[in-house]
């Protein structure tokens, strides 16, 4: 074959080729986002649990303890306790949390034996978190995230 024959062979390559790997590479990219949006979802529910750790039983209808419950929520969505400032990802809010503790779910948080004794846990969960991608082509949309939970031991 004659290299005159050959001209315009690479550009008709490059177009073959060329939409499989920006599809590839625009899935990599939106794979890395759901990622780092998990892992801030996990970082706010630590947060969260581990401010409540701190505190007794709470009771939502005890004003008292209303709230520590308002802070770690507050905690879990933007960073801080004061509810300032951005979220930690788009379309997060308060009422996606639930907290269980000793008061508010004592058959599972309450007096929990260990090999040492008993334990009181909380737990934060964010439920219906939903992740929407920029460009909907490569990953369904929106990808519901399942429910994001930390538990840890509170004092008694």
């Amino acid at each position: 074959m004659k290299r005159a024959n050959q001209k315009g062979a690479a550009a008709v390559e490059l177009a073959v080729l060329l939409i499989p790997l920006i599809i590839i590479a625009t899935g990599v990219t939106e794979l890395g986002r759901a990622f780092f949006q998990y892992n801030a979802l996990v970082k706010g529910t630590r947060d969260g649990v581990r401010f409540l750790t701190m505190k007794g039983p709470l009771d939502p209808a005890d004003p008292s303890t209303a709230g520590d419950i308002a802070q770690a929520k507050c905690l879990v969505v933007y960073g801080n306790s004061t509810c300032t400032g951005s979220t930690r990802v788009r379309e997060l809010d308060t009422t996606m949390i639930t907290i269980c503790d000793a008061a508010t779910c004592p058959a599972t948080h309450s007096a929990q034996p260990t090999g040492t004794g008993v334990v009181n846990l909380v737990t934060v969960t964010i439920t219906g978190y939903a992740f929407t991608p920029i460009l909907s082509l490569v990953v369904p949309d929106p990808l519901m995230f399942n429910d994001i939970s930390s538990t840890m031991r509170q004092v008694l």
